[in-house]
């Protein structure tokens, strides 16, 4: 292993080690103002001068006019805000005005910062940034597509010589339904879209372990390609039923990803350290991106003007990187194509 290669090592096990378990509660829950602002909120329906119709019950503890649900026009129905949500966020916000005139930092509630909702969208920065990566990653499939069977030689049963065009086919269906579903969690974050974003979140991180490793070791052969995916697969969907029928647990499906998103990042860094592939540089300009990403999701800080945190810019971080790693892809199909037509001739 070369110098660079072993500052590349050193660099990712110094981001490793932070990802050991952190006991952090939410300081904003048990502020006394704000449990006071939440029960009369839910009690009388109004913060301050704010009423909310979905608020207000009968004597028999019922809303008024029916569910909060059938008093809202159909278009936004979606949002799915119910009298405690709504008073949450609401009083949140005002709890937040009265300590930033006292010079306070914001703080969190409930296990999250304090967001400035956009049109009913709980955090508008990340939603943007999501759609922005859905866009790249559909733009570097599509152009992947074209290349292979417009541009590059076919073999003579009409099918690619890249080695790996089903592959990435499938890690770009897993991309853009992961991109898809976090904007969508960021939108309104119910325990269904929380549960779709985590769990598109692990299986695209998993696939792309194993899209790593069955392309850096150059596993060809299907059998040990099975071999391979097998045991990962299993370990995925076995994280995924945990999330979904067991617990969902944020900070563990977090460190899952990190994990194996570290193993990514090592491993592309030693294969780029000892190959002699044209195109190597964009793995590292991938791998530095990485780590600069990861960092932002270690170092949690709070939104900026309530709409810009280190997890928006993790969002951002991945548009760049989504371009560069469809790049190299591309470059790499037609690497390994040229490759191989040398080969038959």
């Amino acid at each position: 292993m070369n110098q660079i290669a072993r500052s590349h090592l050193i660099m990712f096990l110094f981001a490793l080690s932070f990802l050991v378990p952190s006991i952090e509660a939410s300081e904003g829950d048990a502020d006394p103002i704000y449990k006071t602002c939440l029960e009369d909120c839910e009690k009388g329906g109004c913060v301050g001068e704010m009423c909310f119709q979905h608020c207000k019950f009968s004597s028999d503890g019922k809303p008024i006019d029916g569910p909060w649900y059938l008093q809202e026009p159909l278009y936004q129905k979606w949002k799915q805000w119910d009298c405690r949500s709504d008073c949450r966020y609401h009083c949140m916000i005002a709890r937040e005005e009265q300590r930033w005139k006292l010079g306070g930092k914001p703080i969190k509630y409930h296990g999250k910062w304090p967001f400035q909702r956009v049109y009913a969208i709980q955090e508008p920065a990340a939603v943007a940034f999501s759609a922005i990566s859905l866009a790249i990653q559909f733009h570097g499939w599509l152009s992947f597509f074209i290349l292979l069977n417009y541009k590059l030689p076919l073999r003579p049963d009409k099918k690619t010589y890249y080695e790996y065009t089903g592959l990435f086919h499938i890690y770009a269906i897993l991309a853009m339904n992961f991109w898809f579903w976090s904007a969508v969690c960021h939108t309104r974050d119910v325990e269904l879209t929380e549960k779709l974003d985590y769990s598109s979140a692990v299986a695209l991180v998993g696939f792309s372990f194993i899209l790593t490793i069955l392309r850096t070791f150059d596993v060809r052969d299907e059998a040990s390609r099975v071999m391979v995916a097998a045991p990962l697969i299993a370990f995925v969907m076995t994280h995924i039923l945990y999330l979904n029928f067991y617990k969902l647990d944020y900070g563990l499906n977090t460190k899952v990803c990190m994990a194996m998103g570290v193993a990514n990042l090592l491993i592309w860094g030693v294969w780029a350290g000892i190959t002699s592939h044209p195109s190597r540089w964009k793995v590292w300009l991938f791998n530095v991106g990485g780590t600069i990403a990861l960092l932002l999701e270690i170092y949690d800080f709070p939104p900026y003007k309530g709409f810009i945190d280190a997890h928006a810019l993790w969002h951002a971080a991945n548009i760049p990187l989504a371009y560069i790693s469809w790049s190299f892809v591309r470059d790499d199909a037609v690497f390994r194509t040229s490759t191989l037509l040398k080969k038959t001739k």
